[in-house]
């Protein structure tokens, strides 16, 4: 599973060929969420608050570069390094 972002010790990664909805998946400190790309929230799982804010925000910064990886992933191509939050 592909690292596309890591920032603020959360760790971001996009599986190939993955279910849809459009997701990517979010690690901190043993937590672990799904989050749907174009809705911009969790699918399942959970993140500390002050984390899921950060990477909700990071998600609406980056959402075309997310559903671009996204595709890229459905056809088994190389994932893109997305600028984490700073």
């Amino acid at each position: 599973m592909p690292v596309i972002s890591i920032f603020l010790g959360i760790k971001i990664t996009m599986y190939y060929d993955d279910h849809n909805p459009p997701h990517f998946h979010a690690s901190y400190a043993g937590y672990d969420a799904l989050i749907d790309i174009r809705r911009g929230c969790v699918m399942s799982g959970s993140l500390p608050g002050r984390q899921l804010k950060f990477v909700l925000a990071w998600t609406e910064l980056h959402k075309d570069e997310l559903m671009q990886n996204w595709e890229l992933a459905a056809t088994d191509q190389k994932l893109n390094q997305i600028v984490p939050l700073a």
